[in-house]
């Protein structure tokens, strides 16, 4: 069953990225600005490809190191209105920085972020969340090479393994300019973490909190204002 946004539909049974509330978060909380060109890695079904396809007209390269996700997310782009726009590949971060020796003015990924941890029975779910593919050693040098001088590197993640990424992040010197607290519910403690990464050290970073529902289970108005623009409901 496809998911129907305002401008677009996603299928992403085959993906190892499912259509969630962590790439609708991102996708919407990005400022595109005037970039030109935008790199997404880990794209799974290629919805937050496509959210950022919605406001801008800048070139976006989508990759992913699971084939059938690069399948669904093909399918998913040659159905929309922004075919031309974006190209999907099936690559892996670190093999597309050997390959490529391109910059962009965005990046953005809702990376694997667990490390030593129990993992799934199941291959797709271990290659979305766990970084075995992908450690944020790498991620971190590779956005580093690939991030334009005054470029944005966007990413969300859970609430601690977000604040262990920032401190290596800064330690590498990509330092955070911008964070977004997402708390599930009013009467519950934040729970995910948005980040704008930059090369140049900011004075201080600017931060801000979310709340997705209000105690009577109904939709914040912050969440609904963030979303407005995908969300049919």
């Amino acid at each position: 069953m496809a998911f129907r946004f305002k401008q677009f539909e996603i299928e992403d049974d085959d993906s190892t990225m499912k259509v969630g509330t962590d790439a609708i978060l991102l996708g919407s909380w990005i400022n595109t600005g005037n970039c030109k060109s935008i790199l997404e890695i880990g794209t799974g079904s290629g919805v937050i490809a496509l959210m950022l396809a919605q406001k801008t007209n800048a070139k976006i390269t989508a990759i992913d190191i699971d084939e059938n996700s690069v399948l669904q997310a093909l399918m998913n782009v040659s159905n929309s209105k922004w075919s031309k726009q974006i190209i999907v590949q099936n690559v892996s971060f670190q093999d597309f920085i050997k390959s490529s020796n391109k910059t962009f003015d965005l990046i953005v990924s809702n990376p694997p972020f667990f490390g030593n941890s129990l993992k799934s029975p199941t291959t797709k779910t271990n290659l979305a969340k766990h970084n075995d593919n992908l450690s944020s050693k790498d991620l971190i040098s590779g956005v580093k090479k690939t991030l334009s001088k005054n470029g944005c590197f966007y990413a969300i993640f859970p609430y601690s393994e977000g604040n262990i990424f920032r401190e290596k992040a800064e330690i590498n010197n990509l330092f955070c300019t911008k964070i977004l607290l997402i708390k599930p519910k009013t009467n519950k403690p934040a729970n995910r973490i948005l980040f704008r990464f930059q090369l140049i050290k900011p004075a201080e970073s600017i931060e801000n909190k979310l709340t997705i529902k209000n105690k009577n289970n109904t939709f914040n108005e912050e969440f609904v204002d963030l979303t407005k623009d995908y969300y049919l409901d």
